[in-house]
């Protein structure tokens, strides 16, 4: 798993009050693939793996937030991914256990995107 310290950084100035579960989840992400990386975009920590996977809404202060660029393609029977645009969804985590409870899910989600880009 290879964090980005510009990411490291970013986040710590931003002093988000969940910022142990946005860890968790950046952890969870990054473990699923080598290939998978991080940046800033958006004035957001993003994933990437050819193309944007998905970023944090850092607005949301309650729980985590998730992005998913085009969340839409994603073949997602857990339902983690929700929203109805034509392009993207948003997955929410309220806490640690939450995120546990969902972990299986947000790795099959990742690994779907990753599957789909190198088809």
């Amino acid at each position: 798993m290879k964090k980005n310290k510009k990411v490291d950084d970013f986040l710590k100035t931003k002093g988000h009050p969940k910022d142990k579960e946005i860890q968790r989840v950046r952890e969870i992400i990054l473990g699923v693939d080598d290939r998978i990386e991080e940046t800033i975009k958006w004035s957001s920590p993003t994933f990437m793996y050819k193309g944007n996977i998905a970023s944090f809404f850092l607005n949301a202060k309650k729980f985590v937030s998730l992005m998913f660029h085009y969340g839409a393609s994603i073949d997602d029977p857990s339902g983690l991914l929700t929203g109805e645009g034509k392009v993207s969804r948003v997955a929410r985590f309220m806490d640690m256990e939450d995120i546990e409870a969902k972990k299986e899910d947000l790795e099959n989600v990742i690994r779907f995107w990753i599957k789909m880009k190198d088809a």
